[in-house]
C-alpha cells in the first residue's frame, strides 16, 4: 500500500518545540518533492513549507519563517518539519504531500498522509 504517514503531533506549551515526521511507505520519496500544510478548525488548508526531491530548495509561508525547519533524509525515505517558538496560532492538524519531480510548492499532489494533530497551549 503506498502511503505517507506523519507522526510527532502532541499538545506543546507556547514557545515550545515539535519535531513532525512524514515517512513514506510503499515507495521511495527520493523523486518526489515534499510539502507540509496544516489545517486550523474553521479556516481553510494552507501551505506551510516545501523541500525539492534533492533537498536544495525550500521555501516556506511568511507565518513560520525563522521557527520552522523542513529537512529530507532520504535514506530513511522520511521528511522532517522542525517547529520552534510555537504559537497558539499554529495548531492545528498538520499534513504531508507527495508530488512526483515537481518543484515547489506543489500543484497536482499525488499521495497525502492522514495527518497529525499539533496543539499549541498553555
Amino acid at each position: 500500500q503506498l502511503q505517507l504517514v506523519e507522526s510527532g503531533g502532541g499538545l506543546v506549551q507556547p514557545g515550545g518545540s515539535l519535531r513532525l515526521s512524514c515517512a513514506a511507505s510503499g515507495f521511495t520519496l527520493d523523486y518526489y518533492a515534499i510539502g507540509w500544510f496544516r489545517q486550523a478548525p474553521g479556516k481553510e488548508r494552507e501551505g506551510v513549507s516545501c523541500i525539492s526531491s534533492s533537498g536544495g530548495s525550500t521555501n516556506y509561508a511568511d507565518s513560520v519563517k525563522g521557527r520552522f525547519t523542513i529537512s529530507r533524509d532520504n535514506a530513511k525515505n522520511t521528511v522532517y518539519l522542525q517547529m520552534n517558538s510555537l504559537k497558539p496560532e499554529d495548531t492545528a492538524v498538520y499534513y504531508c504531500a507527495a508530488e512526483l519531480a515537481a518543484p515547489c510548492p506543489l500543484d497536482l499532489i499525488d499521495y497525502w498522509g492522514q495527518g497529525t494533530q499539533v496543539t499549541v497551549s498553555s
